[in-house]
């Protein structure tokens, strides 16, 4: 019983103990100080930390304020912490989220920390703008600590741990033969994201971005050093022109991700002591070079700008056709190279056809070994007169870099039998018998009519004859006209249709309306990709058939010259390439930095201005 007194007593100390200690957390109130040193030396290095206590600022809330007259060599770097006190039995605690910029000074005077924002739970918190007074070096020994403090964070990361080139396949090429271009980091560092990117715009070159997913990084040696390297995008280029092109520089900053010892804030039970530091290095290629060689002189007719190796296979229509049928003469280009410049081949037919708008299909593919794939091309025809005819051999030129000479392929040559299709009629006397006609019908019929007199009735001369009558005359004449007018009408068909240039000309707007209806269709499903290279074949072949120049002789600089010359405006002029870089650069912008829609609009509207001005 004594003992179970003593327990009983011994429980309820300690519960009365327990009630005693009032435990005390923080009283949640919010502050947001800026702490940095008020008085700094010229060149001296210093943090400056934005402090929250009790809080934790939203996603993306926070906002550095301005660091004018002072140089940001790192951050901003997040670190938060706890603390926890407890005296006489009450205990408190608070927590600490801190924001911590590295700068420096960079000349005596005063400058002012502007005030930094966050915002907590819905509600904002502003910390005091915070005025410092720099002071000139009083000694060389000051300036060379304050360089090795400044250098500290800065020299984790030395200006050749990071490289950015831009490698390309080949050194020399032809006009119109691709190269492979890879833009390459080379990193010795940890590289945490890239900022202010300036990708070239590759002016003289037609520019297809390939995709760099597939890469993975590989360990290359550069001057005696080893590094990490990655392919960060990769495109083919196709020079436009002749001579030493030069691309444009890529320019980036590379944050690369420094963790230093922090001994001020090092507590071994804790843990930490480090802290991550975010160093900017500002990144570049240099201008690029690349030996453009011209083709060679003496290009056949028959060649349209087409450099690679390819083939040509034919299907030829029946070698009977009917007066009015239709056939369909079909050519397919395979092989490799720039086989989105390849046209359709010219198909010469005698006057006596009618040849409509050839229809193209294609399946290109293109990865680092290049483009491949094939066009072929569709030529509905009807014949419209009878008779045998041959048609020439459909001819098909390219540029061999590989052999350095023109290739010429030639398809059979055509032999048609057109025969009539059996709808006219010929006029001929026949007697008909009716199957159940009587004897008596026959003679009622005989009764019916009067029977033909034999005697020779009189006649009388007319007084002008019909060949000498102004009727006759008027007749003649009119008919003389009609042949005429029939006759030049037909040879000014022939003479447009075999003129190249003027059929180009009148096409030049319905192909691309058919071009632009395809890239609608992908502009509502959304593939940018295929959308952006489908209006660069729309305006591009415009205005190659428009000017009658082959795409690859054609240049934004020369766009604008030629369409100025036939009296388009220089804005309009300077719009249509404008449309030409903003397709170019889309194929590796964000998705919202250029809009579908509205780079449709554009085309489609300066198109038809363009039209409205040059009829022909």
């Amino acid at each position: 019983m004594t003992k179970i007194k003593g327990f009983l007593l011994r429980t309820l100390f300690t519960l009365a103990l327990l009630c005693s200690v009032v435990v005390a957390r923080a009283d949640g109130n919010i502050t947001f100080e800026v702490n940095t040193p008020l008085i700094v030396s010229a060149g001296e290095m210093f943090r400056v930390e934005f402090i929250l206590e009790n809080g934790r600022p939203e996603k993306e809330s926070f906002a550095a304020p301005d660091f004018a007259g002072l140089e940001v060599l790192a951050g901003p770097t997040v670190s938060t912490g706890s603390s926890f006190q407890m005296i006489n039995g009450v205990s408190s605690s608070t927590t600490t989220y801190t924001i911590t910029y590295v700068v420096m000074a960079q000349q005596a005077g005063n400058v002012t920390i502007g005030s930094a924002s966050a915002v907590v739970d819905g509600k904002t918190y502003h910390t005091k703008a915070t005025p410092i007074e720099i002071v000139a070096q009083n000694s060389n020994r000051q300036e060379e600590a304050a360089v090795e403090q400044g250098n500290a964070v800065q020299n984790q990361v030395a200006r050749d741990d990071i490289l950015l080139r831009l490698n390309l396949s080949r050194s020399t090429v032809y006009q119109g033969e691709p190269v492979r271009a890879s833009l390459t980091l080379y990193s010795r560092a940890r590289i945490a994201g890239f900022e202010d990117v300036k990708l070239p715009s590759f002016n003289g070159f037609w520019s297809q971005e390939l995709s760099a997913d597939d890469y993975m990084p590989q360990r290359e040696t550069v001057g005696g050093k080893v590094y990490d390297s990655r392919i960060i995008k990769e495109y083919l280029l196709y020079p436009q022109q002749s001579g030493v092109l030069t691309i444009e520089p890529t320019e980036m900053t590379a944050i690369a991700q420094v963790i230093m010892q922090n001994s001020r804030n090092f507590d071994p039970f804790f843990g930490g002591g480090t802290e991550v530091y975010n160093v900017p290095r500002k990144l570049s290629t240099g201008a690029v070079k690349l030996t453009v060689k011209p083709l060679p002189a003496g290009a056949p007719a028959s060649f349209t700008g087409a450099v690679g190796a390819f083939s040509l296979t034919a299907v030829e229509p029946s070698a009977e056709l009917k007066v009015n049928s239709a056939a369909t003469y079909t050519v397919k280009i395979s092989g490799t190279g720039n086989l989105s410049f390849v046209e359709a081949p010219k198909l010469e037919l005698p006057s006596s056809f009618e040849l409509y708008n050839v229809r193209s299909t294609e399946s290109i593919r293109s990865s680092a070994a290049g483009t491949s794939g094939y066009r072929q091309f569709e030529y509905p025809f009807i014949a419209r007169a009878e008779g045998e005819y041959d048609i020439p051999a459909v001819k098909f030129s390219y540029f061999s870099p590989e052999k350095g000479e023109y290739v010429t392929l030639m398809a059979n040559a055509l032999h048609l039998n057109v025969q009539p299709d059996g709808s006219s009629s010929v006029a001929t006397t026949a007697v008909q018998v009716l199957p159940g006609a009587s004897k008596e019908g026959v003679r009622q019929l005989g009764s019916d009519i009067r029977f033909i007199k034999l005697s020779e009735p009189a006649l009388r001369s007319s007084a002008v004859p019909l060949m000498l009558s102004n009727t006759y005359f008027v007749l003649l004449l009119l008919i003389v006209l009609l042949f005429v007018v029939a006759y030049f009408a037909l040879q000014r068909r022939i003479r447009n249709n075999r003129n190249v240039v003027l059929v180009r000309n009148r096409r030049a707007n319905k192909v691309a309306v058919q071009r632009f209806r395809v890239a609608e269709k992908y502009m509502k499903e959304g593939n940018r990709h295929a959308f952006f290279d489908e209006m660069l074949r729309a305006l591009w072949g415009y205005m190659s058939d428009k000017l009658n120049i082959p795409v690859s002789n054609l240049t934004k600089e020369n766009i604008r010259y030629e369409l100025q010359r036939r009296g388009v405006a220089e804005s309009e002029a300077q719009h249509f390439t404008d449309i030409i870089t903003r397709c170019d650069e889309a194929q590796y912008s964000p998705a919202e930095s250029v809009q579908m829609e509205q780079v449709y609009a554009d085309g489609v509207g300066v198109i038809s201005h363009i039209e409205s001005v040059i009829k022909r």
